[in-house]
């Protein structure tokens, strides 16, 4: 059998190239460098306008709500709003699921 399938020889292995550590290291680091500058910070950066939006609303604002509802709210609580919707009908939400403050006169304009 030896003599149709020739006999494969091993060779010893080389050393590895020096430095190929470092590179790994600095290949992550920048890795989650880029990460950071792609995906982290501006996340953080609209959150932090989203609770300042939030924490500056006030009665008489006009709203939109993350589910798309239109609405002036008419009262405010510690943690939720109170939007009027249509006439006579109210509607309770949380402070965090107001996603933008319209300017005054929308909610006409769009009626």
């Amino acid at each position: 059998m030896s003599l149709l399938i020739p006999a494969a020889h091993a060779q010893a292995a080389g050393d590895a190239p020096a430095g190929g550590e470092m590179f790994q290291i600095f290949f992550l680091v920048g890795l989650f460098v880029l990460f950071y500058f792609i995906a982290i910070r501006p996340q953080r950066k609209r959150q932090k306008e989203h609770t300042e939006m939030v924490s500056a609303l006030g009665k008489g604002d006009e709203v939109v709500t993350t589910s798309g509802i239109l609405g002036k709210i008419v009262k405010l609580e510690d943690n939720f709003a109170v939007l009027l919707v249509a006439e006579k009908v109210e509607l309770k939400f949380q402070r965090s699921h107001i996603n933008a403050v319209l300017p005054k006169g929308t909610l006409k304009s769009i009626q």
